[in-house]
């Protein structure tokens, strides 16, 4: 086996503390996380603002280095930043085939490390991308279009928080097993039969991470370490639009992983061309044995019958849906509702599609408000909220691209629309096409083609039912059926909440009650909120949980005799 390098040995050293703080906060799921998420000085630093703008300010219209990557050429995808220019970056090309070998051939010394150097490399890994977080959050920011304070929240220091627990989950669920053993059965007659047996975690083999346009490092980062520390290489396919954030990403392991005597090709990105289908190959090669995907339906689904070989881990699309019972902070509800139908324009896979009112009303602290005039007050609390273009802009960042335009423009005619989405002048970036929410009222009985199909972007649709009962019995079905990452609900009544609880579990999907804070539907904390659910179509998998990681590795077994001079003093 291979001697560990001081640099390596070093990482688990330096990094042991958090490791096993992460282990316990992902078993309590209390509060608790690793990096700060907040763009201070304070926190990064005085010059780390300037410095990380810098760098990706440097980066644009230039080949990105990589160096000892494997490259045929190099790949322009044409990223262009929704905020109106064109990133102009190039970057190394890889043929599916070439990817998967070189990262095949790295494997041996990885797997033989063992599950501490594995876990010390990630965490150093993640510290590195902790400190690049302003690097990271313009990069982001320039490829997905969310708000800048966004991109480096979700993108830098949560997408961060997200990998360490994976990290934690897979070195915690390795180290469930005891390295050595020693096998003692007693006999009727003489001595008892003695085996040294040794337990070895050892990887599925390649990994595939198909990232997203939206979340790029947050959905990204946890497939991607937890296969790391499980003892797999991965091969980073990157959606064309989203390059550069994974671009750093892969920068930046292979240099930790060289640093610690590992062939940086551990981690290789496989970038494509805007109208290249790489994914597929990729996903079919008999040596890819564990794929990690967020994004459409059609293709998630594609991957789960077809690529038999792999473990396949798919976030999808679904009916995010809002239960409206009743409730004692009528303005609290709107206000949070508005700002989660808002946020980076609706362009989250958490964000609430269909909100559910019987049309009768339900009761407030300002008395019934029926469906109609609850439609009428979301729309008047979305224009309070984004009344300020610079506020609107800071919350809504801008459309990613022409496939939510062309979905918002269609919405546009679909039931009777109680606030249409406009746009808004974006201070700094002109050339941003920022927009806000668009409000439709439909039937539940009369326009169920219609609300039972995602439609990501900014539209949401107040539709009215005959009862919370029935709204509950939709919810039930629509996402048993089609799948979601969230649900909420607003009652006072503890019999309705219960009903909600009930109908959540059977539905598989999480649940959330009466936000009318501070903590929205959309927002998912690392350690404590588990995202996605196995349990219906939206996601074949959680983040994270020991499922998410215990497909990644088989532990092996070694064992022979105890010698008998051994046995002797035993």
């Amino acid at each position: 086996m291979p001697q560990k390098t001081p640099e390596s040995s070093d990482f688990f050293a330096r990094h042991r503390l958090l490791l096993e703080a992460a282990v316990a906060a992902a078993g309590s799921r209390e509060h608790w996380a690793a990096y700060p998420e907040s763009p201070s000085k304070t926190a990064y630093g005085e010059d780390a603002a300037k410095l990380g703008e810098t760098a990706f300010r440097d980066q644009l219209g230039r080949p990105f280095e990589l160096p000892g990557h494997p490259s045929e050429g190099a790949v322009s995808p044409a990223e262009n930043s929704p905020y109106g220019f064109l990133l102009g970056i190039t970057y190394p090309r890889v043929a599916p085939d070439e990817a998967v070998a070189a990262a095949k051939a790295a494997t041996r010394t990885w797997r033989d490390a063992g599950p501490d150097v594995r876990a010390g490399v990630a965490a150093e890994i993640l510290a590195r991308l902790n400190a690049a977080s302003f690097e990271i959050a313009h990069a982001v920011q320039h490829t997905t279009g969310q708000a800048f304070v966004m991109a480096f929240q979700a993108g830098g220091p949560h997408a961060q928080d997200r990998g360490l627990e994976a990290v934690a989950y897979a070195w915690a669920e390795q180290k469930r097993q005891p390295g050595a053993a020693r096998w003692s059965k007693p006999q009727r007659k003489g001595g008892p039969l003695l085996m040294d047996k040794k337990f070895t975690p050892v990887g599925r083999g390649v990994s595939l991470l198909i990232a997203c346009n939206t979340f790029p490092t947050w959905n990204g980062y946890p497939g991607l370490f937890a296969s790391l520390t499980t003892g797999n290489p991965v091969v980073v396919k990157p959606h064309p639009g989203a390059v550069l954030p994974l671009a750093i990403t892969v920068r930046v392991a292979r240099a930790v992983l060289a640093e610690a005597g590992f062939d940086p090709n551990l981690v290789v990105l496989a970038t494509e061309e805007a109208d290249e289908r790489t994914a597929g190959s990729l996903a079919l090669h008999p040596d890819v044995r564990i794929i990690d995907f967020t994004g459409s339906t059609e293709f998630g689904d594609w991957l789960e019958t077809n690529a038999r070989q792999a473990a396949v881990y798919t976030e999808k699309a679904g009916l995010n849906t809002v239960v409206l019972d009743s409730t004692d902070d009528y303005r609290g509800l709107l206000g949070n509702l508005a700002f989660s139908l808002s946020l980076y324009s609706g362009q989250m896979c958490t964000t609430p599609q269909n909100l559910l009112i019987p049309r009768a009303g339900i009761t407030t602290d300002q008395g019934v408000r029926t469906a109609d005039e609850f439609a009428a007050d979301l729309a008047a609390a979305l224009d309070k909220l984004l009344a300020d273009p610079g506020r609107a802009a800071g919350t809504l960042g801008a459309l990613v691209g022409d496939s939510v335009r062309q979905r918002l423009e269609r919405a546009a005619g679909l039931g009777r629309t109680v606030r249409a989405s406009t746009r808004v002048e974006h201070p700094d970036h002109p050339g941003a096409d920022v927009r806000t929410p668009l409000v439709a009222q439909l039937d539940a009985e009369a326009d169920r083609e219609l609300y039972t199909r995602e439609w990501f972007g900014p539209v949401s649709f107040v539709i009215g039912t005959d009862s919370t009962a029935h709204s509950l019995d939709i919810l039930r079905e629509t996402v048993r059926t089609h799948g979601a990452l969230t649900a909420a609900v607003h009652s006072t009544d503890e019999a309705v909440l219960t009903a909600a609880e009930l109908a959540a579990l059977d539905a598989g999907v999480h649940l959330s009650e009466n936000l009318t804070g501070a903590v929205f539907v959309n927002q998912s904390a690392a350690f404590s909120d588990f995202h996605g659910s196995a349990a219906n179509p939206a996601a074949s998998a959680t983040l994270s949980d020991a499922a998410f990681v215990t497909g990644r590795f088989a532990t092996l077994q070694s064992r022979r005799p105890v010698a008998a001079e051994e046995s002797t003093h035993a």
